[in-house]
């Protein structure tokens, strides 16, 4: 009787482990599945974080922080990008707006434009959505932004600040990768760390605050060993340096380019980019640069596309929305 109770219990026991784990052939060893980072989650954590930030602002007797987002064109895509970051903003307390241009806009207008906002004292935050038309120079127009508004942190001080580990508005992709990082408690204290792309809005600031000194002045630093790899880093070394990485985040916009052969057992995986295809029924669907099903059977965490760095990229764009208009109170309140 008591040896048929331990038999039933220890069954019980070997079912139920056996439900989340699974048995990788590559390592010839048992593994549980890797855990889900869930970007949408902590996303409303932190917007409810900031919510109640904005609202104590405005109790001290500020106006409530401001953004507006320029859009030029009619790119739908844009177009969903820039109202999703409107409604996260008007849900926290922000004061936010769209202005829209037409593709016939010139690069002058929209300059004289940016320049007004620049000047507006009401406005604590400016946006612009990415990517302009081909006519216009992005970098030209990115660094008319005022820095103290530039909630994208795109202009060229914004970016020499970061590269110094100085305080700064960082770009809010690569913010959200860092705020994952530390919300999640990934251990990156010198750690092998990958970023795949070099890109100058999401790779490579990603790559700084990784491999910076955590002591200096941003706070950002995660005193990792990082390496970049990019489109020209051959194949075979691509794999080298992700097989040996504790950390991988991509960000190449080139699907299941981050295969399960490629990964350290136990890894963290930050799939930053993000693709439109058209799957075998014909359907059109969100995919990542990494093989998700395969990966998530051997990596320690992994973020999900969608629902993984996108919703907290909107995030961050709204903290950045709120240090943007406390940084410039205090310097009204100076003068």
């Amino acid at each position: 009787m008591r040896q048929s109770i331990y038999f039933r219990i220890f069954s019980s026991l070997l079912t139920t482990k056996m439900r989340s784990h699974t048995y990788n052939e590559s390592i010839g060893a048992v593994r549980i599945m890797a855990q889900v980072i869930d970007g949408k989650a902590l996303s409303k954590k932190i917007k409810e974080e900031l919510k109640m930030k904005i609202h104590n602002f405005v109790n001290l007797g500020h106006r409530a922080p401001s953004l507006r987002c320029i859009i030029v064109g009619d790119d739908p895509a844009s177009h969903t990008y820039v109202k999703n970051k409107i409604q996260a903003a008007i849900d926290v307390g922000i004061n936010a707006a769209t202005i829209k241009y037409d593709a016939t806009l010139n690069e002058e207008d929209l300059i004289a434009a940016i320049n007004s906002l620049n000047a507006d004292k009401e406005v604590d935050g400016i946006l612009v959505q990415l990517p302009l038309p081909g006519t216009m120079d992005e970098r030209k127009v990115c660094n008319t932004v005022a820095p103290e508004k530039d909630v994208d942190g795109f202009h060229i001080i914004n970016v020499g600040q970061l590269s110094l580990d100085m305080p700064t508005l960082v770009p809010a992709t690569a913010l959200a990768v860092i705020e994952i990082l530390k919300r999640y408690k990934i251990e990156t204290f010198g750690k092998n760390a990958v970023v795949v792309g070099r890109s100058k809005n999401v790779g490579m600031p990603i790559a700084m605050m990784l491999h910076s000194d955590q002591k200096h002045d941003s706070g950002l630093g995660m005193d990792a060993t990082v390496t970049v790899c990019h489109r020209y880093t051959p194949p075979d070394q691509l794999e080298y340096f992700c097989r040996n990485a504790d950390i991988i985040v991509s960000a190449t916009g080139v699907p299941k380019l981050i295969k399960a052969n490629m990964i350290k057992p136990g890894a963290t995986i930050i799939d930053v980019g993000i693709t439109r295809i058209t799957d075998e029924q014909g359907k059109t669907k969100l995919v990542g640069d990494v093989d998700y099903e395969e990966v998530s059977k051997i990596a320690g965490a992994i973020t999900p596309v969608p629902g993984g760095v996108g919703p907290m990229t909107v995030a961050m764009l709204m903290h950045n929305t709120l240090e943007a208009a406390q940084k410039l109170r205090e310097k009204e309140m100076k003068i």
